[in-house]
């Protein structure tokens, strides 16, 4: 009984933590404050991402996946994550209104001036007059009684802003109901350049920092303490606080070369904790990352203004902080302030 509802809680919490993703992430689109972060990648290993994360519903469905790509690498200038997330929404989809046993393919086939991925099912299809409003936000089109539209309808909403934000375009086409559906990206190829190293860009050894004290301030414990637990296991000293007048203390104190703090913190906020230790002799030399929720650009603004060396939103990839450490932190010497 103890694992049932150990199980419902955690499928119940991942559904939804990616519908607040998925309403975060179009309201970004549609205000033009989501940030790419681009690099050259192979289109096969975005693929085989996508696939990696929709393979749960496809298995589930017992459905046949195939995948056709062409045998030589497509080159893309694109951010891996959002890309495999354009394409997982689109399998998803797939395996969700596709009766079980079906089949879904998902193809690639590069033209002269691009490359096109299509993801085709033989599922319960889409009626014609219900097609152009497919890629609005909150549409949800019931195919028939039986099947009641499922999320909130922003899946490919989501997708042709992603799309959208890369150069490319998406269209969607079915034959009609109980016919199955097609969806089609289009994507710019990036120019010749240097061949990617063998694996892909995606796939590249991380960069190592040197190992490093920290001092980690956000007002959610939980955040600050998971975070500070996965520091310590990749080797850091690491000391945690749970509001801004703490984290003035604790930095004092332990004197850390890298300190994280988080901004909407009760009693004394994140910018005016930067603008204290900066102003003491001792806080010129260490490096000051706001980890924040707040992204907007004014909000960049007034980090930059209050001290801090680098702006990261939540929820932040851990391995892109080791990144940032390992670029941050020359080893074997204290740290400076980093310019922006």
């Amino acid at each position: 009984e103890l694992q049932w509802g150990h199980d419902v809680i955690d499928r119940q919490v991942a559904q939804m933590s990616r519908l607040l993703d998925e309403l975060l992430d179009v309201s970004r689109i549609s205000h033009d404050r989501l940030e790419l972060r681009k690099e050259r990648v192979d289109l096969a290993s975005i693929v085989h991402h996508a696939v990696e994360t929709s393979r749960p519903l496809i298995d589930g469905g017992n459905h046949q996946l195939s995948i056709e790509l062409p045998p030589e690498p497509v080159i893309l200038d694109a951010d891996p994550v959002r890309l495999a997330q354009v394409f997982a929404n689109l399998l998803n989809n797939s395996a969700k209104y596709t009766d079980a046993g079906g089949h879904i393919l998902i193809a690639a086939r590069r033209q002269s001036d691009g490359v096109v991925v299509s993801v085709t099912d033989d599922g319960i299809g889409i009626a014609a007059d219900a097609l152009p409003q497919v890629f609005e936000r909150f549409s949800q089109v019931p195919s028939s009684q039986e099947r009641a539209p499922r999320g909130l309808g922003l899946g490919l909403s989501l997708v042709r802003g992603l799309v959208e934000l890369h150069g490319g375009h998406v269209v969607g086409s079915s034959a009609g109901l109980g016919r199955g559906s097609q969806f089609t990206v289009r994507l710019p190829v990036a120019p010749e350049q240097t061949p990617l190293p063998a694996g892909g860009a995606s796939e590249q050894t991380e960069p190592k920092s040197p190992k490093c004290r920290l001092l980690i301030a956000d007002d959610v414990e939980d955040s600050a303490d998971s975070l500070a637990e996965w520091f310590r296991l990749n080797g850091h000293d690491v000391v945690t606080a749970y509001h801004g007048e703490a984290a003035i203390a604790g930095v004092a104190q332990t004197r850390p070369d890298v300190v994280l703090l988080d901004l909407g913190m009760p009693t004394m906020d994140g910018y005016e904790a930067c603008r204290r230790i900066r102003a003491e002799t001792w806080g010129r030399e260490m490096v000051v990352i706001a980890l924040t929720g707040w992204g907007q650009a004014r909000d960049r603004r007034r980090t930059e203004e209050a001290g801090f060396d680098f702006h990261m939103v939540k929820p932040v990839d851990p391995p892109a902080l080791l990144a940032l450490l390992a670029s941050a932190v020359p080893a074997g010497h204290r740290l400076k302030p980093s310019a922006h």
